[in-house]
């Protein structure tokens, strides 16, 4: 089933700003929807929200969905998905309801020191990385199997060294920071 929030493809530079902000603003957050994102996140939301209001008119609707979705390649969206889609939010979605579906989408995420924790299960060694080809498995096989072109973004965002190792300390910190280390 398609979801609102899924219809663009996850951009790590989109992950909401660090957990300790939004520590700092209670469990509840903030009712400030532009404090959790910093302001290139926001314009680079702003643009996706752009692409998707097809009639420019601020709103998005089942027909801009039907129309971003046929530009994407997926012509025979049936009117229920577009439905349950809109019902994603409590009303009309404008930029501000849309930003908050993706900031209560992403605020899920686990800190840091977890996901690395579970990646470190497939690194007896400790050596920091995992092979390409034992991640890819993984991720095609288990659970949410990742599709090819989902895997082809994985690796173009977090390519292997030569040894055919993946740097997963790497891919958590931009999960939960939005943006590589500083070498």
């Amino acid at each position: 089933m398609l979801c609102l929030t899924c219809i663009l493809p996850f951009n790590f530079s989109q992950a909401p700003k660090k957990a300790k902000r939004r520590q700092q603003q209670g469990e509840g957050g903030s009712s400030n929807v532009f404090s959790m994102f910093e302001q290139s996140q926001i314009q680079e939301y702003k643009e996706a929200f752009t692409i998707i209001d097809q009639n420019r008119d601020g709103i998005i609707s089942k027909d801009d969905l039907r129309d971003v979705l046929a530009t994407m390649g997926q012509l025979n969206v049936k009117n229920e998905e577009l439905e349950a889609m809109v019902k994603e939010a409590s009303g009309p979605i404008n930029f501000t309801v849309f930003l908050t579906m993706f900031g209560e989408k992403l605020k899920g995420a686990d800190p840091e020191d977890v996901i690395v924790s579970a990646f470190k299960v497939l690194d007896p060694e400790g050596t920091g990385s995992i092979k390409k080809e034992f991640l890819e498995e993984l991720l095609t096989t288990q659970c949410d199997r990742f599709t090819a072109e989902e895997m082809t973004n994985l690796w173009a965002a977090f390519p292997p060294d030569v040894a055919g190792n993946v740097d997963y300390k790497n891919i958590c910190y931009v999960i939960t920071h939005g943006e590589d280390k500083e070498e």
